[in-house]
């Protein structure tokens, strides 16, 4: 087991298009979304959030909005489109994080509800930021982005270890 300190940026999906007239894999982001996934670039910009490496889903609306952040932050990371994200449960998600090497100390990943803001609850331990528990307890509305720390191996990270750090819902206006 490695002690190095690891960053899991989850990130919530901008705001789409209404379902319906097309597959809902391929569905785009809203001209809104669009706006609100480089305002989350921008704060991250702002707060020196650096990405190693993401995990993206597949579909439209998350390439897109992770499109959006790199654009508006300028982060350089490796990118991985995995289908298994795609409207995955918590511990699909976690499965995904448990075979993420070591070498990777920062690790976003773009993804939908309710997988997400579960996964970021339950990873969640008692050590975290109050304000941040709070919004997340509250919503976790499109274009929302929590930031976790924890100690040891991605493949064992578990329910309760790690740190959140910050809860941010991005918005253009």
């Amino acid at each position: 087991m490695t002690t190095d300190r690891h960053r899991l940026v989850l990130i919530r999906h901008a705001k789409a298009q209404e379902p319906g007239a097309v597959p809902d894999h391929e569905r785009e982001l809203a001209p809104s979304g669009r706006a609100d996934a480089a305002a989350l670039g921008r704060w991250f910009k702002e707060h020196n959030v650096q990405v190693q490496e993401t995990c993206c889903s597949t579909a439209a609306r998350t390439r897109q909005t992770w499109a959006g952040v790199v654009d508006a932050s300028g982060i350089g990371a490796i990118v991985e489109h995995d289908r298994r994200i795609y409207n995955a449960e918590p511990q699909e998600l976690l499965a995904v994080l448990r075979g993420i090497e070591d070498k990777v100390e920062t690790l976003a990943v773009v993804g939908h509800a309710p997988g997400v803001p579960l996964l970021a609850a339950e990873l969640a331990g008692d050590d975290s930021d109050a304000e941040a528990l709070a919004s997340l307890a509250a919503s976790y509305p499109t274009c929302t982005v929590a930031v976790l720390e924890f100690d040891g191996a991605w493949s064992d990270l578990a329910a309760g270890s790690a740190t959140l750090l910050a809860v941010h819902t991005a918005r253009a206006d």
